[in-house]
């Protein structure tokens, strides 16, 4: 009797579609812990940035900065560069807004990819295109000196 050396036909293809199965399962998960690693990340720099937007308030007569890029030039120095958002979208969106330009958004676009965030004319955060946006804010906090 012939004693067979290597797997058959039949054997390779049990072993791929196995494979094959697995890795279907698998994909899936990665996807979900990718996305919650993104939104750790995201909500960590928002609020980096937002310690770095109070900060600016503090050294630039109790002004808020126009848009994210002043605080890289701001003098003392604060922010050496703005972090882009995890989901791809570039930067972080910024908004001033409400009762005496006093309040504001900093956002990314979240997991979804569309999400924003805007300032009411009652000073409210409105979460605009759903909620798949993540947000800080100074709403609600006291912005008086």
């Amino acid at each position: 009797m012939r004693r067979k050396n290597g797997f058959t036909l039949i054997e390779l293809l049990i072993v791929i579609a196995v494979i094959a199965i697995l890795a279907g399962i698998a994909l899936p998960r990665f996807k979900g812990m990718r996305d919650e690693g993104n939104i750790a990340k995201a909500k960590g720099e928002l609020r980096s940035l937002q310690v770095a937007v109070e900060s600016y308030y503090a050294h630039n007569s109790n002004a808020y900065p126009s848009a994210l890029s002043a605080l890289t030039s701001a003098s003392p120095t604060i922010v050496s560069a703005i972090p882009n958002d995890p989901f791809g979208s570039g930067s972080y969106g910024y908004t001033r807004g409400g009762t005496g330009n006093n309040f504001y958004i900093i956002y990314s676009v979240g997991p979804g990819g569309n999400g924003s965030a805007a300032i009411s004319d009652t000073d409210t955060v409105t979460e605009t295109n759903g909620s798949s946006g993540i947000y800080v804010s100074n709403i609600g906090q006291d912005t008086q000196p």
